[in-house]
């Protein structure tokens, strides 16, 4: 799994804090810059996430890269509705030898981990068969009704991936862009980071959560799943491990923490 901040909303806290403070302020956006600094902002985010006041994180977003996971998590993270994705087409991209990811608990068997393996070969298999018939096919077809063999070759590759892609498994790798505002993103971390989210998207959540941390600490100081602020609300599903997901998410901020004291020194 790859994941990779690839931009984000310039001085973020800074916006954030703009628009909750205009909300209760009589001054001027002029006036409110004026009086503005880096602590005080940090400091009034802090408030408004003891408040629930979470309306302002919605003015500045966060977009990252993803590639090496799953179309069984793609299927997962396009539920998340309030963001915007931009995914590899199987439409128009060619599958052939596509990789895959594994699930842990199969790579750890062998005899599992050799059926998962056979199965996506044959898959890569019936896909390059289909794709060749089919493409031979279409092309006829795209031929016969009078189109230049080149325009005809170009719109047959596309209808037999399009046809070809029904094959494929959710352990195809696939790649996309998506794009969230904070808020989003804290539903997001609060579902997907919790142990009881699926283990590829939480995997997922945890890198994201990681990076955005880095650029907007205040923002994200309490993010994670509800036991990271409060106790687990899982009831008798709870996995029983929160002081350790607590702990897991605290070293985070102890590392950017010491990342920065690196930067700017003591």
């Amino acid at each position: 799994m790859k994941v990779k901040l690839l931009c984000h909303t310039e001085n973020c806290e800074k916006i954030v804090a703009f628009a909750a403070k205009l909300c209760y302020s009589g001054a001027t956006i002029d006036e409110l810059i004026e009086k503005e600094t880096e602590q005080n902002n940090a400091s009034f985010v802090e408030m408004l996430a003891k408040l629930g006041h979470e309306s302002p994180l919605e003015h500045v977003s966060f977009t990252f890269g993803v590639e090496q996971v799953s179309r069984a998590l793609l299927a997962q993270i396009t539920r998340h509705r309030l963001a915007s994705f931009s995914v590899q087409s199987q439409r128009y991209v060619s599958e052939e030898n596509f990789s895959f990811v594994v699930p842990p608990e199969i790579e750890q068997n062998e005899e599992m981990f050799r059926l998962f393996s056979n199965f996506m070969n044959e898959s890569k298999a019936a896909y390059s068969k289909l794709l060749e018939g089919l493409n031979k096919i279409n092309l006829n077809k795209l031929e016969g009704s009078g189109l230049a063999n080149d325009v005809a070759k170009m719109k047959a590759q596309k209808r037999s991936c399009e046809d070809a892609r029904f094959v494929l498994p959710n352990a195809c790798c696939c790649k996309f862009i998506v794009t969230m505002n904070a808020r989003s993103l804290l539903n997001f971390f609060k579902l997907r980071c919790c142990n009881r989210a699926q283990w590829e998207i939480r995997q997922l959540a945890f890198k994201m959560f990681s990076l955005v941390v880095d650029v907007a600490p205040s923002l994200f100081k309490n993010a994670g799943p509800n036991c990271v602020r409060h106790g687990c609300t899982e009831g008798k599903m709870t996995c029983g491990l929160a002081a350790e997901v607590r702990n897991k998410f605290k070293l985070v901020f102890e590392k950017h923490n010491s990342n920065k004291t690196e930067q700017f020194g003591d």
